[in-house]
């Protein structure tokens, strides 16, 4: 049996043996001691299209900057093909500008995973994480190269202003079979809906697996001030039927319910994917639980943003955007923002540390 079968597995009983003992789980990569002040993120970037964006990226002057899906459009299962369309991504000026900035982080979706809303049934999903790893100059001694899936995190900055940046994989272990819409045209209309799925009512799909799920937990449990979590597909958001962590309900749940249990203060979420951005909230959990979705670099679809989100607050917006996370140290607040292709401030929601913390 190839080890990367079996791996997710030992690391779950490993894991969960910790989560019972006295120990602490290790920082998943080295840490940084940089202090993060301004981080920006995206997602939904083809390669074939001009990316101007990139330069308005540049002058915010970023500390870090999170990719968070859809990187490419590689949608396929030949890996010279996928290699090219990075080599294409690489190639783009104003690309080149952002590595000369500030360091980059990644995490996948769909596309740049191999397939439109792909699972774990997508047979390339090994070959594909190691044109994802190399490209983005993993390095070679990296947690993310020795498991399954590319999932990781990294702590940046000193007690008291440490940032913890957690990077979900919603593509290589997710349970293969989505639940299609069957609904009709006009009845999804009359709802204000404009995807194909509805939720799982089997508890026991998954979005993440097990082996990740263990990892997480024991993620939340490192000492960081501000945590994000980027995850590609949308977190709060949930009715408009496109793919989301509500098609799977209980998934979703876990995860609120994982951050009351292992007290995780700080924990924002940032999403891409749907070609629009907007903020949703849910407020169910130990406290709000903010998500911010930016989406896309270079895609944007206007009829997908008018669709039904009761969690939202304010409003969507549907021209190509990036996300931004500002915090003040000194205030002990944060903002959360989504600026134009412009560099116009389309959405914002500023933040009290306090309001992030366990009542």
């Amino acid at each position: 049996m190839n080890y990367k079968e079996i791996f997710p597995t030992l690391l779950a009983m490993a894991t969960l043996s910790l989560a019972g003992s006295s120990l602490t789980c290790v920082a998943e990569e080295t840490p940084s001691a940089k202090v993060l002040q301004k981080i920006i993120f995206g997602s939904c970037a083809s390669e074939k299209k001009p990316q101007p964006i990139w330069d308005t990226i540049v002058a915010e002057k970023p500390d870090l900057f999170l990719f968070i899906g859809d990187n490419i459009y590689g949608d396929t299962e030949d890996m010279a093909v996928m290699r090219e369309k990075y080599q294409t991504l690489g190639a783009k000026p104003g690309y080149q500008k952002l590595l000369n900035t500030c360091p980059v982080l990644s995490t996948w979706d769909d596309h740049d995973y191999g397939k439109n809303d792909g699972g774990s049934e997508y047979p390339m999903r090994d070959e594909s994480a190691k044109e994802f790893l190399d490209f983005f100059k993993v390095p070679k001694d990296s947690p993310r190269r020795a498991r399954a899936g590319i999932y990781g995190a990294k702590t940046f900055g000193k007690e008291g202003q440490r940032v913890q940046v957690i990077l979900l994989d919603t593509r290589y272990f997710r349970s293969a079979k989505m639940v299609k819409d069957t609904r009709s045209k006009e009845e999804k209309k009359a709802q204000n809906v404009v995807g194909w799925y509805v939720p799982h009512t089997d508890t026991s799909t998954t979005l993440l697996g097990a082996a990740q799920w263990a990892w997480l937990e024991q993620q939340l449990q490192q000492p960081a001030d501000v945590r994000i979590i980027a995850s590609s597909v949308q977190v709060v958001s949930r009715e408009k039927g496109m793919e989301c962590w509500g098609n799977f309900p209980h998934e979703r749940q876990r995860l609120i319910e994982l951050i009351r249990k292992t007290k995780a203060n700080g924990v924002v979420c940032i999403s891409g994917d749907v070609h629009f951005s907007e903020l949703s909230v849910e407020k169910s959990g130990a406290y709000p639980l903010y998500d911010l979705t930016s989406s896309g670099l270079t895609n944007s679809a206007r009829s997908w943003s008018k669709a039904v989100n009761n969690l939202r607050v304010g409003k969507a917006y549907a021209k190509n955007n990036f996300g931004v996370i500002n915090i003040d140290w000194a205030s002990k607040s944060l903002s959360l923002e989504i600026l134009s292709l412009s560099g116009t401030s389309e959405i914002k929601k500023d933040l009290s540390f306090s309001e992030l913390m366990m009542k």
